[in-house]
């Protein structure tokens, strides 16, 4: 499902930007984006938060088994 690897990649990202932040203390989506206050940081922020909600879906869900046929 399309929706769930743009979930995947967003909290990719997020991860990304706070290990950033506890390792160096920086935040890269706040530099990129012109500091935390800024509309476009945190339109980025809502869509991160969103998506990890999205993602617990994730692991209440059955896997599909896909195998090709004979």
């Amino acid at each position: 499902m399309i929706m769930d690897k743009i979930s995947l990649i967003l909290v990719i990202i997020g991860a990304l930007n706070w290990g950033s932040v506890g390792i160096f203390g920086f935040d890269l989506v706040s530099w990129i984006c012109g500091g935390p206050d800024s509309m476009i940081a945190r339109v980025i922020f809502t869509l991160v938060g969103l998506a990890g909600v999205w993602c617990i879906s994730l692991l209440f869900r059955e896997r599909e088994v896909y195998r090709e046929s004979e």
